[in-house]
């Protein structure tokens, strides 16, 4: 088993490199998926938003570097790396992700929702880099123009889409994880991430919403009601999913903060302990604040 997780390793670190020397700025990854370098700020109270000025490796996507000689440090620092996150949003390509789960189970068509918003705006996905994912998904690499930053959303365009944007990761083809490996997509290795069709940018980037002042945050009302019934009708194996996808949505109208308690309530309610309610409820407000990672 140690003669394979070092060849593992070893295979990560050469598409790391490769990926580095294609403009892509990387960083190593564990098999879950998350980033392999442990925090320099854990066992800290939270919050912290030391995002490497610090000086220290272990900020995950705040370290991924296209310099060679920095990716093989990072690597030299997680041994026992399994794979590599590509740094979205990020000169010189700015890399934007669309991430189509496959979710058979709860009759989510993620490639049939893109189809139908493609129809609806007007817009077509040129040929792309398309990374096919172990779960039988896929994600499309799209490039953005410097003048526009495009947020992390999940579930926001239509069930089964996630974008990862500025701030975000994907998970590069070549990487395993403890689910399978992510590969290239047949016929798509040898193209380069095509740019975002504006119909598309659009959709990707709500209107600007004005700074809320301390203390005068949008208040619940009806859609936090909503949002908490929505965490309260979820079933064995959905628990996590809708308070995540609540969570989300109320970080993106301005009233998280306010509502965090009651989604933790609720969630408790389901069967989730309190330890887990506010990981994921911290989790969603990472991800809407622009960072976020590939699933």
């Amino acid at each position: 088993m140690a003669t394979i997780d070092r060849q593992t390793a070893t295979l990560a670190l050469a598409h790391a490199l490769s990926a580095a020397g294609r403009g892509l700025p990387v960083f190593p990854l564990s098999a879950t998926k998350l980033p392999a370098l442990r925090s320099p700020h854990h066992g800290e109270r939270p919050p912290v938003h030391c995002r490497g000025e610090c000086g220290l490796p272990g900020h995950g996507v705040h370290d991924a570097t296209t310099d060679p000689a920095a990716v093989r440090a990072l690597f030299a620092a997680a041994p026992r790396a399994t794979g590599y996150g590509i740094a979205c949003g990020r000169a010189p390509h700015r890399l934007i992700g669309v991430d189509l789960d496959i979710d058979t189970a709860h009759g989510n068509d993620s490639v049939g929702a893109l189809q139908q918003l493609a129809l609806q705006h007007l817009f077509t996905i040129p040929p792309t880099v398309t990374v096919l994912t172990p779960s039988g998904g896929r994600h499309l690499w799209l490039t953005g123009p410097a003048d526009t930053t495009v947020p992390n959303s999940a579930g926001r365009l239509a069930p089964g889409i996630d974008v990862r944007g500025s701030g975000g990761y994907l998970v590069g083809p070549g990487s395993v994880t403890t689910h399978g490996r992510y590969r290239l997509a047949p016929g798509t290795a040898h193209l380069t991430p095509a740019p975002c069709p504006r119909a598309l940018l659009r959709l990707l980037t709500p209107p600007r919403r004005e700074p809320t002042a301390p203390g005068k945050e949008t208040p619940p009302g009806r859609r936090g009601e909503g949002l908490i019934q929505f965490v309260l009708a979820a079933h064995e194996g959905q628990r996590n999913t809708r308070l995540f996808w609540a969570a989300c949505r109320a970080y993106e109208h301005g009233f998280g903060d306010a509502l965090a308690d009651a989604l933790t309530t609720a969630a408790i309610r389901t069967g989730l302990t309190e330890q887990e309610a506010r990981a994921a409820i911290a989790s969603a407000e990472r991800l809407t604040r622009g960072r976020g990672r590939d699933d």
